[in-house]
């Protein structure tokens, strides 16, 4: 099992490591640059606040499915049609709820055509998930892995042509940005539906029967609302930054300079989290021990997200100089991107952390310990927001992130442990301390050192040694890679 784990994770690493950040360091980037920062901050405050209602899109219909199907992927064709049924009224209802708060939060005119292209963004995006969760209940993860990035390598091809042609850029406009985004994610829903009515034998049929769509609103209550809570303790500081400072959209502007980053590791957690969940699915339902995958999975992401959260505190003002010139150039408070930036990378292990446990208990059905655990990470989050935003504009949101994302990791994890009886492994947690005091001491040293190498040398230097560091503590070894290589598969 865990070969089949580690082979199919690598090729889907590899598979989003060849777009996604293309994607999101030379696309999302250049329309930030190419477009005036209040019209990027509106367009991210706005898109945040389509995120937030996403539980009204979701309604934690492709969680439940993923659940469902992996234990019992005989059900799909009979399932799919009441699904995709209730996913199509739910896109009608949650376009008409966030347009309606969108006007109740003040926005008017322009940005309320822009908050409706957005909105159909996050329809068809959903709809996208919803095909791909078959995918990958059905354990087809490879597959899973190239209709994720089909929806981006669109977008790059039309936005790159948009941005490169010397006509188009020069008239760049964020509503370009948008319409781009809709027809990429419709084409490639219907790519996703094209593979799965190929592998899992389904048909494209409605069934609008009220009891039917009722019913399956009813087992997904419980994920829609776990997922409407982690939107608002995820996706709030945005908008709360763009409503509540003085100069709200160029606050805004910086803290999403600032999230790409992060956004784009978090990649790596939601690679891990979309095959985790079929996975941890299928094994719980067969009573199989978990453990070996949660211990591998937490050494093959903690160590590379402290490395990255550490070098983001030590050489965040170069990145985000490299990646914002003009930006950070001509910005009131130059440094407010490297605090901002350093300041959220740091949230980058707790991210990994709740990706590996918060699966594991979505898998086990606890989704009362979830909501529980959801609704404190709210109150946290919008308090500390409510009181350091107004003090600390941009980097008051960064903080709040930080211990909010922190305090959800550790609450995961210890009722993970207490709920699926995962064995308590203290030796193992103290080598993950002793790591992240390693690596702290790394940074200083690289940085205090070697100041005649240029940052990104330095950076280099500092990613090798944490790197050689992984196999000191023994979080990966060359011996369990050759036996990874050499079992055949089991079960």
């Amino acid at each position: 099992m865990q070969r089949f784990f580690v082979k199919n994770i690598l090729f889907i690493i590899a598979v989003n490591l060849l777009v996604k950040p293309i994607w999101v360091l030379f696309i999302d980037r250049t329309v930030q640059n190419t477009v005036s920062p209040a019209s990027y901050g509106t367009y991210q405050a706005l898109f945040s606040l389509g995120i937030i209602f996403q539980t009204i899109l979701d309604f934690g219909i492709s969680s439940y499915n993923t659940r469902t199907i992996s234990q019992h992927p005989d059900r799909l064709p009979e399932l799919f049609p009441s699904m995709l049924s209730a996913r199509l009224v739910l896109m009608g209802v949650y376009v008409i709820v966030a347009y309606i708060w969108g006007y109740i939060l003040g926005y008017r005119g322009w940005e309320l055509v822009l908050l409706l292209g957005i909105l159909l963004i996050h329809s068809m995006n959903a709809l996208v998930s919803f095909v791909r969760s078959n995918v990958a209940a059905l354990q087809r993860f490879k597959t899973d892995a190239l209709l994720s990035i089909t929806d981006r390598l669109l977008m790059i091809l039309i936005c790159g042509f948009l941005l490169l042609y010397p006509v188009t850029a020069a008239a760049f406009k964020i509503q370009w940005f948008i319409i781009t985004q809709i027809v990429s994610y419709f084409i490639a829903a219907v790519a996703g539906y094209m593979v799965l009515r190929q592998i899992g034998k389904v048909r494209l049929r409605f069934s609008f029967s009220i009891p039917e769509i009722v019913g399956v609103m009813k087992n997904s209550l419980p994920y829609a609302m776990l997922i409407f809570l982690m939107s608002v303790y995820n996706r709030a500081d945005s908008i709360m930054i763009e409503r509540m400072c003085a100069d709200g959209k160029e606050q805004a502007s910086i803290w999403v300079a600032a999230f790409r980053l992060l956004d784009m590791a978090n990649i790596l957690g939601l690679m891990f989290a979309t095959m985790l969940l079929p996975m941890f699915g299928s094994m719980l339902a067969r009573k199989t021990d978990v453990q070996p995958i949660v211990k591998l999975c937490v050494n093959m992401m903690v160590p590379f997200a402290v490395m990255v959260a550490i070098g983001g505190v030590f050489f965040g003002g170069d990145i985000m100089y490299l990646l914002y010139h003009k930006n950070v150039l001509y910005a009131t408070e130059a440094q407010s991107y490297r605090l901002v930036f350093s300041c959220l990378m740091l949230s980058f292990p707790a991210w990994c952390l709740m990706y590996v446990y918060s699966t594991l208990l979505t898998a086990n059905g606890s989704l009362r310990t979830l909501n529980g655990i959801a609704i404190v990470g709210v109150l946290f989050n919008l308090g500390l927001n409510f009181y350091l935003i107004p003090r600390y504009n941009a980097l008051g949101g960064a903080v709040t992130s930080v211990a909010t994302q922190s305090l959800l990791a550790i609450a995961f994890l210890i009722y993970a442990v207490h709920i699926i009886k995962l064995p308590v492994n203290i030796r193992w947690m103290l080598a993950h301390i002793g790591y992240i005091l390693w690596a702290c001491g790394l940074g200083y040293a690289v940085v205090t050192m070697t100041t005649a190498l240029a940052w990104h040398w330095q950076l280099l230097l500092f990613g090798m040694l944490c790197v050689a560091s992984m196999f000191l503590f023994k979080f990966i070894s060359v011996a369990n890679l050759k036996q990874l290589a050499n079992r055949k598969m089991e079960g």
